[in-house]
């Protein structure tokens, strides 16, 4: 009405007290006004207990009015949130009167009648809903004395104006009965205000946002990292300085119990902290309590991992193929021998008649065997193959070999290839899916509130999310989950463990890691950042907002983060081995089990050839004349010199023709292969008596 007859006109102030308005109309009133507005209505926070965001007093809710980011609850009209707890309370109170016993009957009533009697148990039934504490829609609902409702709370927005983003709104306070009005209604318009001021800086150490740097003895404390600079810089372009101080608690912030912060985000809301910096992230839970920045750089969880062990296995060389494939060639060797060397027989029995031919080189079983395992590792060898049998045989052992080689190489070179690629674990499904490596993150940070919205979720369709938050969250968050990043990057590093944490920490870590024993894989998409956090209705929001824009555009926020993310750092995300070495070399361990075989067969060979020294050298010891059975040679010639000279008078025979044959002396034995070239003849010699 005010806009529709021109009384929100530029030098108007309108104030607005409607619970019903939602956002939506509030922006279109905020842009069709020329003056400034002020509009004051319930707010109605969501618990943040597990137990009753989605069943409300044994009630279930729908699942859009169970998650506080979706701010549907707010879009509903106060009225019907009223009409629901105001049906849910009356029940509750029926219930607790049956319950005690103490339900009053009453009588019927009839519209008809001018007179009705009050009910007897009314009074009694308005005590039983004053004491009932319970939670609904809008919040606690629990009731003083006097029947107000201490837990109700208000919100004050108001009309900011800037030379760079315009007209907006934003809210200027809350207000509840305990605490009362938690913020400032005057509005300041921005301008070169912070020059010359002093801020107050409230941080928390997280590498490589914000570290403490190497002090001069007597000066305070100094610190460096990412955030450090882009505070820097922005000190420099908006002419102010500052004062930093470390978190008293060492936390980002979260909500307690009581409705409280602790962390950045409570020195914020106590005002004892202008703004707060790190790598703090903007949240709709933290921005209902607080102001950002501009997000200056981009948010997303990764998964930190040590990087799998080369597994070393001297006989790698057999992996290429099945136990039970090692096992059929080697009962194929001797197989093929067995059948050659039964057809080489045949065939020597068939040319029993014929010509006599050389021996073949598979006459003998060992022979044949070793033709094939020549064959086999492909060293040829001289065989004779004469029939056509052994040739089909000899032809098919050569095929099979030669399939059975090329797939043996094709094989092991896959095998060596897959023995160097990544981690099997690259996804969140991947690491959702395994049992092995337990993961987690730090307990009650924003990563820990992430899981948690989307793993109990009731409409996200991927079970993924529920297996992680199922994990993270056994025993209440305290079995997988850590205190601090800290301990979380120093638990990876141990392994058999994941920690799940902003990409930006966990990949510096992986960077400067002394080992370069970790690696960052599976990286989140969101749409969340890393920006400045401020008080409540802080007039420098839409001031750093403008800087940081600039920022970016010049380019500084870029080789900011080249500092301290370098692309080319120690370590190498990208390989699971060290960045100094060669990961295409093959190692001495990958030909162990190759040298293992060598050494074997030449222990076998020695072995076998002392064995053999020994046999022989017993053997022919056993095989050697006594001595009694020596022939004296001289004596021999001189005897039979003698038995010629004698018989010559009787016969006359010619020396050359004595033909020596055997020779016997004293039934010593056969020594005529003492005596080659002496054959004794019966028909030339008689030695008579």
């Amino acid at each position: 009405m005010a806009v529709e007859t021109n009384l929100a006109s530029k030098d108007s102030h309108w104030v607005f007290v409607n619970e019903e308005i939602n956002d939506n109309e509030i922006l279109e009133l905020v842009h069709s006004a020329l003056g400034r507005m002020t509009v004051i209505r319930q707010i109605f926070p969501l618990s943040r207990d597990n137990n009753q965001r989605c069943m409300r007093n044994n009630h279930r809710i729908s699942s859009l009015l169970c998650d506080p980011q979706e701010g549907y609850l707010q879009m509903l009209q106060v009225s019907n949130l009223y009409l629901y707890d105001s049906v849910l309370m009356l029940a509750n109170a029926f219930h607790r009167k049956l319950e005690d016993r103490k339900w009053h009957s009453m009588a019927s009533l009839n519209c008809m009648r001018k007179s009705t009697k009050p009910w007897n148990g009314g009074r009694s039934m308005l005590e039983t809903i004053k004491k009932g504490h319970i939670t609904g829609l809008t919040g606690v609902m629990e009731f003083r004395e006097d029947g107000s409702n201490p837990f109700v709370q208000f919100e004050i927005l108001g009309t900011s104006y800037s030379e760079t983003f315009g007209k907006d709104v934003r809210r200027l306070a809350t207000w509840d009965s305990e605490k009362g009005l938690n913020g400032s209604l005057q509005e300041r318009r921005l301008g070169t205000d912070l020059q010359g001021l002093t801020l107050k800086v409230v941080t928390v150490l997280e590498e490589p946002f914000v570290m403490v740097a190497e002090n001069i003895l007597g000066q305070p404390k100094r610190y460096k990292g990412f955030s450090i600079d882009v505070l820097d810089a922005l000190a420099k372009n908006l002419g102010f300085k500052y004062e930093i101080y470390q978190a008293p608690d060492g936390k980002y912030g979260q909500q307690l119990p009581n409705s409280s912060w602790n962390g950045m985000i409570g020195e914020l809301i106590n005002k004892r902290a202008d703004l707060a910096i790190s790598a703090i992230t903007i949240t709709p839970e933290r921005e209902s309590v607080i102001d950002f920045s501009k997000r200056y750089m981009d948010y997303s969880v990764g998964i930190l991992i040590k990087k799998p062990e080369e597994k070393i296995n001297i006989f790698s060389l057999f992996a290429p193929f099945d136990f039970a494939v090692w096992a059929c060639i080697a009962a194929a060797i001797p197989i093929v021998g067995v059948l050659i060397f039964v057809l080489n027989r045949i065939q020597a029995v068939k040319a029993q008649n014929s010509s006599p031919s050389s021996p073949s080189a598979s006459s003998t079983l060992h022979s044949a065997i070793w033709i094939v395992y020549g064959a086999f590792v492909q060293q040829g060898g001289e065989s004779t193959v004469n029939s056509v049998a052994m040739r089909i045989v000899m032809g098919s052992w050569w095929l099979f070999t030669l399939i059975v080689c090329s797939s043996y190489t094709a094989n092991l070179a896959a095998f060596l290839t897959v023995s160097r690629m990544d981690n099997p674990i690259r996804t969140f499904q991947d690491l959702s899916k395994q049992m092995d490596i337990s993961y987690g993150t730090v307990r009650d940070s924003a990563v820990y509130e992430y899981f948690k919205a989307k793993g109990t979720n009731p409409l996200e369709q991927d079970n993924t999310f529920a297996e992680l938050w199922r994990t993270i969250s056994k025993n209440n968050g305290a079995d997988n989950c850590v205190l601090n990043p800290s301990e979380g990057i120093r638990k990876a590093k141990k392994g058999n463990y994941a920690f799940l944490w902003d990409v930006t920490v966990v990949e510096y870590a992986a960077l400067t890691d002394d080992d370069c024993s970790v690696t960052v894989i599976g990286n989140s998409i969101s749409s969340k950042g890393y920006g400045i956090a401020l008080q409540h209705g802080s007039p420098y929001r839409d001031l750093f907002s403008q800087r940081i824009l600039e920022l970016q555009e010049s380019g500084d926020l870029d080789v900011l983060k080249q500092k301290w993310w370098p692309r080319m750092g120690r370590c190498d995300l990208n390989s699971h081995t060290n960045a100094q070495t060669d990961g295409k070399a093959l190692k001495l361990h990958s030909f162990a089990g190759v040298f293992c075989i060598l050494a074997v067969g030449l222990l076998l060979a020695c072995l076998v050839a002392a064995l053999e020294l020994w046999w022989n050298s017993n053997h022919c010891h056993q095989e050697t004349p006594k001595e009694d059975k020596e022939v004296n040679l001289e004596q021999v010639h001189r005897r039979m010199n003698s038995l010629i000279d004698e018989d010559i008078a009787h016969k006359q025979i010619s020396p050359a023709s004595i033909e020596i044959s055997a020779l016997e002396i004293g039934g010593r034995g056969d020594y005529g292969s003492e005596l080659p070239g002496l054959l004794l003849s019966q028909e030339t010699l008689d030695f008579g008596s």
